[in-house]
């Protein structure tokens, strides 16, 4: 069975251990700081440094929630000479996230 096509069939069992990794990996979306950089990583590859200055936030933040977020695996990092830049793990984390805004916009009736 592909795991990409898992949610077609409702019925499927599934067992506690994984529902209990899908409720963790849920909070790490629970955070408007690490909300806003996945929105901004969704164009692409960005430094911490364009992280910092695009949401005025400390650099020391954006490093602290890109931790959080790289622990989690949903971004990446690539290190070119002394910058640092990441970008989202893979296409997944920008389905969830689209999906999740479509479903905000689509109740606000937008």
């Amino acid at each position: 069975m592909n795991n990409c096509s898992y949610i077609k069939n409702a019925k499927n069992e599934v067992s506690m251990d994984v529902l209990f990794e899908l409720s963790e990996f849920f909070k790490f979306f629970g955070d408007t700081t690490r909300i806003r950089i996945i929105h901004l990583m969704l164009s692409g590859e960005i430094s911490v440094n364009d992280i910092a200055e695009k949401l005025n936030l400390e650099q020391s933040v954006v490093s602290h929630q890109l931790r959080i977020l790289r622990t989690a695996n949903l971004v990446k990092p690539r290190r070119d000479g002394r910058k640092m830049f990441y970008s989202l793990d893979d296409e997944h984390i920008g389905l969830i996230f689209n999906t999740g805004l479509t479903h905000i916009l689509h109740k606000k009736g937008k």
